[in-house]
């Protein structure tokens, strides 16, 4: 078996919120299982995206670890940094959730190009 197939926590078994969106603990846990793909993928060439994953994940969980009631979305945690003016502020969990946005879709273009039987890996990154 690959061992993307036995990943613990899968983004896939995150229950949407229907009004309230994204649980933010689950969210992160399943981000937390990526990272042991990066070493898999290759730890020279994958470094510099786990470090910058890792940090973005990092900036979200001690957000929501100030108070994990009022942030248990990730929806509840954009909005109270939009309501206090600090969205767009460096570091801030909004800006380190845009930035994991897009190292998500990074990585999904890269395993998407692998599946479909890229073999170089700079071709494919």
């Amino acid at each position: 078996k690959s061992f993307l197939l036995v990943l613990d926590t899968r983004f896939s078994d995150i229950e949407l919120r229907e009004e309230e969106g994204i649980p933010t603990e689950e969210f992160l846990e399943s981000c937390y299982a990526i990272v042991p793909v990066l070493d898999k993928l290759g730890p020279t060439v994958f470094a510099p995206v786990k470090m910058d994953f890792v940090g973005n994940i990092k900036k979200i969980n001690q957000k929501f670890i100030t108070n994990k009631e009022e942030f248990d979305t990730l929806q509840k945690i954009v909005l109270h940094e939009v309501n206090a003016g600090v969205a767009q502020v460096r570091n801030s969990a909004t800006e380190a959730l845009l930035w994991l946005k897009r190292g998500l879709k990074f990585l999904k273009g890269f395993l998407t190009e692998v599946k479909n039987g890229e073999k170089n890996i700079q071709t494919a990154l």
